[in-house]
């Protein structure tokens, strides 16, 4: 039994000071002194040992939610004094290291019989992955009170800590605008330029002549035209590149994070415009993945696949994932394909392999560059120190953008975008695709 003194403790031994004051010239009373310290000390022993923490004395953990990645999360310790007596006690949780605490972890209460205590504090996730948190720590006063008995009670639990979906919901937000409001409240159709037939409507100055029904035309005497809805029930399938390139940070997280809530956002989008979202990760191999589907319970299978997933400081294999997708996904898709580019060199096995998706599918390659190197080149270079990061830009701008236009060349869609704005520009391009009716 594992055991600390109260101050009560320290106070009566302190009392053995008296006798020792008086002992000048009357040894016995230092004798006293000693006798009377280890009798309290032997008393603090024996009170250690025959205290118990009362059977009506309960104590659990519970959360206020799921973990997310910059998140505050409330975390409740219950204490319940089921006992026929008071008793006080000192609380202390283990909380995961890596976790930013606000708040106290730890508190002293008394608890009248038959009464309940909490304990509340916050805790933020600075990133994605599997945490596990402690023994919340408890000491409770002895019988005599004269110590405080230690023990130890709830188990180690371990928690998941997922990406933040209020996140990608403002992503989407920022992306969708007015539309995705309007689809919040009510089931709506977003016009466009899709193929799927809507209504009939009067011509306007502007409509395109081969919309014009001319037989509606002729059974009503004016000119009538065809309305055209988006299509629903289309497969996006997100190809999530594991590998070394997105091990690079921007700011405090990789840019597999920023890829990571992108996904979720496009899943998010996706789900609301009635369309299907299916999603693979890859390294060398393939990690993941989630066939086409949606609903919510997709989503919440899309955050079980992951809040694991960390890159890898290996090349990705291109061909290997390109030839998963189109062995495992016959309906036509668009495949967003979120990754790193350097080069034209270093992107050859990317280039070379793009064939293996076309003609059935539509393929998206979305790059996520470090920095905005349009804005280091757009000024004039002030020194040597500037004028030299910009030639450096300017080279790896140029390389970017000549294997872009070879993805394009091949039929496919290009997208180089900086991490702070992946997430509504790839929403932007989805819709596009869509009202274009590319799919």
């Amino acid at each position: 039994m594992r055991f600390v003194f109260t101050k009560l403790f320290y106070l009566l031994v302190a009392l053995a000071f008296i006798p020792l004051s008086l002992s000048w010239g009357r040894p016995w009373l230092r004798w006293v002194a000693l006798g009377y310290n280890v009798a309290m000390l032997a008393v603090a022993v024996v009170d250690a040992r025959r205290s118990r923490l009362p059977p009506g004395v309960h104590i659990s953990r519970e959360f206020g939610g799921r973990f997310a990645v910059g998140a505050e999360t409330e975390v409740r310790i219950h204490v319940q004094n089921g006992s026929d007596r008071a008793i006080t006690l000192a609380v202390k949780d283990e909380y995961p290291p890596q976790m930013i605490l606000n708040g106290m972890r730890e508190g002293r209460m008394h608890l009248e019989a038959q009464s309940t205590a909490m304990l509340i504090y916050g805790l933020t996730p600075p990133k994605r992955g599997r945490f596990e948190f402690g023994h919340t720590a408890l000491r409770y006063l002895s019988r005599l009170k004269v110590v405080w008995c230690e023990t130890k009670v709830t188990a180690p639990e371990a928690v998941k800590v997922y990406p933040n979906m209020r996140r990608a919901r403002e992503a989407e937000l920022k992306a969708l605008g007015a539309r995705s409001v309007v689809s919040s409240h009510r089931k709506t159709s977003w016009r466009g330029e899709g193929r799927e037939f809507e209504s009939m409507r009067d011509y306007v100055r502007g409509d395109e002549l081969r919309h014009l029904s001319w037989t509606a035309t002729a059974r009503r005497g004016k000119l009538t035209t065809r309305q055209y809805q988006i299509e629903r029930d289309q497969t996006i399938l997100i190809a999530l590149d594991a590998g070394r390139l997105m091990t690079a940070r921007i700011e405090k997280e990789t840019k597999l994070d920023s890829a990571v809530h992108a996904t979720l956002a496009l899943f998010s989008a996706a789900a609301r415009a009635g369309d299907n979202a299916g999603l693979m990760v890859f390294g060398r191999r393939i990690k993941t993945y989630l066939p086409p589907n949606r609903g919510r319970d997709h989503i919440e299978a899309a955050l079980e696949a992951l809040y694991s997933i960390e890159p890898e400081m290996i090349e990705p294999s291109y061909a290997r994932a390109f030839e998963f997708i189109s062995a495992n996904s016959k309906r036509r898709s668009l495949v967003v394909l979120l990754t790193d580019l350097v080069d034209e060199e270093g992107s050859k096995e990317l280039l070379t392999s793009l064939h293996l998706l076309r003609p059935r599918h539509l393929p998206l390659v979305v790059t996520i560059a470090d920095r905005d190197l349009k804005a280091v080149v757009r000024e004039a270079p002030t020194s040597v120190r500037e004028l030299f990061t910009q030639s450096v830009a300017e080279e790896i701008i140029h390389h970017r953008e000549a294997a872009l236009r070879l993805v394009e060349s091949q039929g496919g869609l290009a997208l180089d975008v900086t991490a702070a704005a992946l997430a509504p520009a790839l929403l932007e391009t989805y819709l596009r695709v869509k009202e274009r009716g590319l799919l």
